[in-house]
């Protein structure tokens, strides 16, 4: 094993499969993890990698060996080893940690682990996961004087339940709903949601794309953010006139909505959506919102009684201001969205849940209730961009709008907000990667000029 494991990201574990992550990495990982979390017992599960059981057995004897009792739900989600790790276990308790192996929407031939602590607390590099790369590096473990069990657990009864916690089944209507799992691990709860039987069955009909999990990825990688692979939900949505569609990554912690048209929804508009929805039945609560764009948002949010609250982009910073605040909700504009009640974990399955209870509830289909947000905040998406110079190019356009009146954030990268539009520019953790993000208020066509100004600054050296 090399001493130097590029595999450990900012938030995470990723890497190529074998060089960068394999078997002996992750079991040196589930010795050092148990090292410095201290567990006594941890969850832990697999997605739909060719790689990811292997990995997991690995992972698995490190924490065994290391004295930990490991329990083990199988193939599932990110979300539901979230779910595991706070959820109390009549059988087994509650946890003092969990980690998933899943690569998300990473290339087929990548892997990784996401780690949590007791109550599903987030571990990022803030929180002890450089401690478990220097640990992991090191690989040299004490002895422990008693072997951890293997135990299988199955927590799929009580997450379906908690998940239809979140919606009336009574008032839900009939919908008809496309489903793109991309041949990840959404399938399978879908499957699990609609084999309800008796008075909970819900009243969707599916129409299901690529739902069979395959690691193979034989319809390419799953990330509905690249507009190639929208095309066949949008398409179904069209032929089967239905209500709505849903796509997700390949371990479900984010999910993508098409309205009726066939139109895909930015997941900045479904924040204010959401937020709006938990205000309505909760008036005066806190809403965490990242600072890519975020008008819309603090809009919908004092529009409706609520307190919006700005925090640094990823999970990891989300889940502790979350926590912090005792907020209800949090949503960033890439399809992350955060519930109080799911341990202020991400959730790729409660928000779909939750638009489908409001497209029952207020009788409106879902452009309906989104198009006069996107009207009044329209926003390029985010746009990257791979720059030689990346803070140099950053700096040169706050310098070309420095003499403009504008008010500068720097929570995240740069935001500079003027009277009719703002932007927001950060800088990749792990690539020459710039990511921009312009907003205005009812002015598309100056979005439209400001981005591709924008674009231009950026790129000048580049030519």
């Amino acid at each position: 094993m090399s001493n130097s494991l590029t595999c450990f990201k900012a938030y995470d574990v990723r890497g190529r499969v074998p060089d960068e992550l394999n078997e002996d990495i992750a079991y040196a990982i589930g010795r050092a993890y148990a090292e410095v979390v201290k567990p006594k017992k941890v969850v832990v599960g697999h997605d739909i990698r060719l790689s990811s059981e292997t990995i997991k057995t690995a992972l698995s004897k490190g924490l065994m060996d290391s004295g930990v009792d490991v329990y083990d739900i199988g193939q599932c989600g990110t979300e539901e080893i979230y779910f595991a790790a706070f959820y109390q276990s009549v059988d087994a308790g509650a946890m003092d940690g969990g980690i998933v192996v899943t690569a998300s929407h990473n290339p087929k031939d990548y892997n990784g682990m996401k780690f949590v602590r007791e109550g599903s607390r987030p571990i990022s590099g803030d929180t002890g996961l450089f401690d478990i790369q220097r640990l992991a590096e090191e690989n040299n473990f004490p002895a422990v004087s008693r072997q951890g069990q293997l135990i299988d657990l199955n927590i799929a009864d009580a997450y379906i339940e908690h998940l239809l916690s979140y919606v009336d089944i009574a008032t839900l209507k009939p919908l008809k709903i496309v489903v793109n799992a991309g041949n990840g691990g959404a399938g399978a709860v879908i499957d699990r949601l609609e084999a309800l039987m008796g008075a909970n069955k819900l009243p969707f009909e599916f129409i299901k794309l690529h739902h069979q999990p395959d690691g193979n990825f034989p319809n390419g990688v799953p990330n509905p953010l690249l507009p190639e692979n929208r095309a066949i939900t949008i398409d179904a949505v069209k032929q089967h006139k239905a209500d709505i569609g849903i796509a997700w990554d390949g371990d479900f912690d984010r999910c993508f909505f098409f309205d009726e048209r066939g139109e895909f929804v930015e997941g900045y508009y479904v924040v204010g959506l959401l937020a709006e929805a938990f205000l309505l039945k909760s008036p005066g609560e806190k809403i965490v919102h990242d600072p890519r764009l975020t008008w819309n948002t603090i809009d919908m949010v004092e529009a409706n009684g609520g307190t919006p609250i700005q925090s640094k982009t990823g999970h990891a910073f989300i889940k502790e201001r979350m926590r912090l605040e005792n907020a209800i909700y949090g949503g960033e504009m890439s399809a992350h969205h955060y519930f109080r009640d799911f341990a202020y974990c991400d959730s790729g399955m409660i928000p779909w849940l939750l638009v489908a209870q409001l497209i029952s509830s207020r009788g409106q289909c879902l452009s309906s209730m989104v198009e006069d947000r996107m009207s009044a905040y329209p926003c390029s998406g985010e746009i990257n961009r791979t720059i030689n110079n990346p803070a140099a190019a950053i700096s040169r356009v706050e310098q070309h709008f420095e003499s403009s009146d504008a008010v500068v954030d720097r929570t995240d990268g740069l935001s500079m907000a003027f009277d009719n539009w703002r932007f927001n520019l950060r800088m990749s953790n792990t690539e020459p990667v710039v990511r921009l993000n312009v907003e205005t208020a009812k002015a598309p066509g100056l979005m439209t000029e400001r981005t591709e100004e924008i674009l231009a600054l950026l790129q000048s050296d580049n030519l």
